[in-house]
């Protein structure tokens, strides 16, 4: 199986606001890289991370999302009547440091790879949502579509750094196939409710 990534996308920790009028720093904000990015053990060269429980550290080194999943979060944004200035969602609008083509939560398994030219990617768990992500996306039951709908992307772990670039195609290498994304994210859906 083979995808491509559409964007790389990095950004910088500052402050945002949540629920209440309260404010939080957050690296959730990113915007595309121009040119061949750096990745390394602990994610991207230029992309910060604040809270390592969510987004961070060796397992979650890098947060994909498929492309092909905007027009439904801008469906979703329309019907809660948060408003756009244009119809599509801003690069890095969902937190992913690669917005990728090609490949859904349903053909993704934990412990898969994602092979580039000059480095290697191992899928480790979905995104779970936060309420940084509710905030950004301006509808109180944001986090509760992302898990029902399972259009949650994933984090990867560095397992060969290198470089990734936007263009750059990537082929998926299976790894154990116990659990796929989706599934995953269900199963944590349901022990929660």
């Amino acid at each position: 199986m083979n995808g491509r990534v559409r964007l790389v996308n990095t950004g910088r920790a500052e402050r945002l606001r949540v629920g209440g009028g309260r404010t939080v720093w957050s690296g959730i904000r990113k915007t595309p890289v121009d040119g061949a990015v750096p990745v390394g053990a602990l994610g991207l060269a230029g992309d910060e991370q604040v809270d390592l429980n969510v987004h961070g550290g060796l397992q979650k080194a890098v947060y994909a999302y498929p492309a092909e999943h905007l027009p439904f979060w801008e469906a979703a944004r329309r019907t809660h009547g948060v408003s756009l200035f244009d119809e599509a969602l801003p690069p890095g609008f969902m937190g992913e440091n690669l917005l990728i083509e090609g490949l859904l939560e349903h053909e993704v398994w934990v412990g898969d790879t994602l092979r580039f030219d000059d480095c290697a990617l191992r899928v480790t768990a979905p995104r779970e949502p936060c309420g940084k992500f509710t905030a950004v996306m301006g509808f109180a039951s944001a986090g509760r579509l992302m898990v029902q709908s399972a259009r949650c992307g994933w984090y990867l772990a560095v397992e060969q750094p290198g470089s990734i670039q936007a263009g750059q195609p990537f082929t998926v290498v299976p790894g154990r196939r116990e659990m796929r994304i989706d599934d995953t994210m269900r199963a944590r859906w349901l022990k929660h409710r």
